[in-house]
């Protein structure tokens, strides 16, 4: 299936894994990689030296292309935009603020640079400084969200930029592709789906509230501080909502949610772990291997 992404990133299929934190790591984005799609490491809040790691482990796994995820708001964001460039990452995927920055440095090492972007105005900045394609996130996806539906945000995007469009959130099967491409879409970024993969390093407890999840099982805690999350609802995410409910501050919120995400995807700790994943979650049943998932997306 050729598309204006396969030809920009040299993938066989129009697919980027998405770059969850603690979940994206080298063996699930060579697996992608390798089944024709475009692989993440997530880069989140890790040590450099870890990512470095993972970087080169995935080139042991694959000969493929494949990316890195850069969340913004996190403290190593500088040491790891350069750490792009030092071990020649040939994809960089942003998210959770603005790239512009490191734009300039990137497009000198040949780096193709694709933000996540939750509204028009970014898409268009982006656009601006160069970035080679965006990723149109809708409210539908997990982890870290904007407010604008995927059905609403990727025809506007696709209409206000000239660059390709990745669309985002709420897509797990072939009929959500086709929807992808109808709205003007070059390509889609998937993240929930690769919970119930073969190759996905999480604790089983994560994989099996994915499996298990119906459609009312999303809920989307921490508006109040600026940085919104949709999850599993769990006791634990609900406390959290009422916590936000009844008074409590921002800075109590993060203290509360301080590695919540890592015991949930290393330890499957139901109390205290925020298992993040899209609202999509209620069709997916049963785990497959990373070709399997690609390929029924478009084969």
């Amino acid at each position: 299936m050729n598309t204006k992404i396969t030809e920009l990133l040299n993938i066989k299929y129009p697919i980027i894994q998405g770059g969850m934190a603690w979940v994206a790591e080298s063996k699930l984005a060579a697996a992608v990689s390798n089944a024709g799609g475009l692989g993440l490491i997530a880069g989140g809040s890790a040590p450099i030296d870890y990512l470095r790691e993972q970087i080169r482990e995935c080139r042991k796994l694959t000969d493929k292309p494949f990316g890195v995820n850069i969340m913004l708001m996190s403290p190593n964001a500088d040491d790891l935009a350069k750490l792009i460039i030092e071990e020649n990452v040939p994809v960089v995927t942003t998210g959770a603020g603005n790239p512009t920055k490191y734009a300039e440095d990137w497009k000198k090492a040949g780096v193709k640079i694709i933000p996540v972007i939750p509204s028009v105005a970014l898409a268009k900045r982006m656009e601006r400084v160069g970035a080679d394609a965006v990723i149109a996130e809708g409210t539908e996806s997990g982890g870290h969200i904007g407010e604008i539906t995927t059905m609403c945000l990727v025809p506007q995007v696709v209409d206000a930029v000239s660059i390709p469009v990745i669309a985002a959130g709420g897509i797990a099967d072939k009929r959500g592709v086709n929807a992808a491409f109808a709205l003007g879409a070059d390509g889609v970024q998937c993240g929930t789906i690769f919970l119930a993969s073969e190759e996905v390093q999480i604790h089983e407890n994560y994989k099996n509230l994915v499996l298990k999840a119906k459609d009312t099982d999303s809920i989307v805690t921490g508006r109040f501080t600026g940085h919104p999350c949709r999850g599993v609802k769990t006791a634990f995410a609900k406390s959290l909502l009422d916590f936000e409910r009844n008074g409590g501050t921002p800075e109590e919120f993060e203290e509360i949610t301080l590695g919540s995400l890592r015991k949930a995807v290393q330890d499957g700790n139901l109390d205290e772990g925020s298992f993040l994943c899209g609202a999509i979650a209620g069709l997916i049943k049963e785990v497959k291997s990373c070709k399997e998932i690609v390929e029924s997306l478009f084969v």
